[in-house]
């Protein structure tokens, strides 16, 4: 036997031997029950949101993402609006500690600086809220955003986006709105620069959280409120105070859901961690919209056919003067410059990503009053 033959032996010998081992070694890892990974760390979240409001739902979708895709490694806890906070104070109660997390919107907090409702209830210059979404995630957005809490408000915030929301309707009102004349002077509630925008169009404003709209109504103190949508409207008992619902409006054309949570809190979680609370909000985005597609659908007929609510577009001399109304405050917001820099970021994505999807959209509604002729009314 020549020395190379036997040295192949000896190397063949151990190649099998080593491979036997790690078939041994992954056969007994296969084998090994599964055990349950220590919880590691719990997120205490409130919502804005009343325990019947789909919103609520929608926050608990959120949070059950989370907890399932991290294992047991990571658990937030849900609390519904005011349990610790005021629905309205979710912000300062992330940024000072009281609540890890919240569930919420940034028109909410729009009073620490209007640039807030830039992100989701600002001036309709013609993208809807999937495409608002784009913008804050692909057009620079979520950059801006981190620049206002950072830079600007330097609040112990981080957050992410969630729900492109359908475009809110006018609202809700003892008597039809058929002309803007009878806005002037109206007791009304909305949130946000959209309060500016009613305030300029001669209304009287209140802002108030979802719970307090009702009793509101019911005791004069508003004579007309908006709120968000037909399901959240209908579980609150809008149906009960006012049955003319006028669909459509430009004040808020877009908004989103803000998650929040206690920078130091997520600054301290393991990079796996951080990745599953960001990417539950992107996943549950979608899921939020297409169970709103279904409910707010259903809610709305349940509206005309069971609660016999007189379901009107709202018209056109209305949208009108909300986009001059809007053009005015534009002017006036853009001279903070920061605020200007969000708006140009805003018309730069429109310009081009509107411009697209109007362009190469087909006749939607042309389709849809071929196959339901005499359905649509406006």
């Amino acid at each position: 036997m020549t020395k190379t033959t036997e040295s192949t032996r000896v190397n063949r010998r151990r190649f099998l031997k080593g491979g036997a081992l790690a078939a041994a070694a992954a056969a007994g890892t296969v084998s090994m029950p599964n055990v349950s990974r220590a919880q590691t760390a719990t997120l205490k979240m409130q919502g804005s949101w009343g325990a019947k409001d789909v919103f609520n739902e929608m926050a608990q979708d959120y949070v059950e993402r989370v907890n399932k895709m991290a294992g047991g490694r990571l658990k937030i806890d849900y609390l519904v609006g005011g349990a610790v906070v005021h629905p309205f104070q979710v912000f300062d109660g992330v940024h000072g500690g009281q609540i890890d997390a919240a569930h919420t919107v940034p028109v909410y907090w729009y009073g620490k600086h209007k640039a807030a409702s830039l992100f989701g209830t600002g001036p309709v210059f013609g993208f809807n809220a999937n495409e608002g979404l784009g913008w804050i995630y692909n057009g620079g957005g979520k950059e801006l955003y981190e620049e206002l809490q950072t830079q600007i408000l330097k609040v112990n915030i981080k957050s992410f986006f969630a729900m492109p929301m359908p475009t809110q309707p006018l609202g809700w009102f003892k008597k039809p709105i058929t002309s803007v004349s009878q806005l002037k002077g109206l007791k009304y509630r909305t949130v946000g620069l959209a309060a500016d925008l009613f305030q300029a169009l001669g209304s009287s404003v209140a802002q108030l959280p979802g719970g307090e709209i009702v009793p509101a109504m019911e005791r004069g103190v508003i004579e007309g409120f908006e709120f968000n949508n037909p399901t959240s409207d209908r579980r609150f008992g809008a149906q009960d105070v006012a049955k003319n619902y006028m669909l459509g409006s430009h004040h808020q054309a877009t908004e989103y859901f803000e998650i929040m949570i206690n920078r130091g809190k997520f600054n301290a979680l393991p990079d796996e961690q951080k990745a599953i609370l960001q990417y539950a909000a992107e996943a549950v985005s979608s899921a939020n919209e297409w169970k709103a597609m279904d409910y707010y659908s259903k809610d709305l007929q349940e509206l005309i056919s069971k609660d016999k609510v007189n379901v009107i577009r709202t018209p056109k001399d209305v949208f009108e003067a909300q986009i001059k109304a809007w053009d005015g405050l534009a002017a006036q917001l853009a001279q903070d410059p920061f605020m200007k820099k969000v708006m140009d970021s805003q018309k730069e994505w429109v310009r081009r990503v509107v411009y697209y999807n109007m362009t190469n959209a087909t006749d939607f509604k042309g389709a849809f009053e071929h196959h339901f002729p005499g359905v649509l009314k406006i």
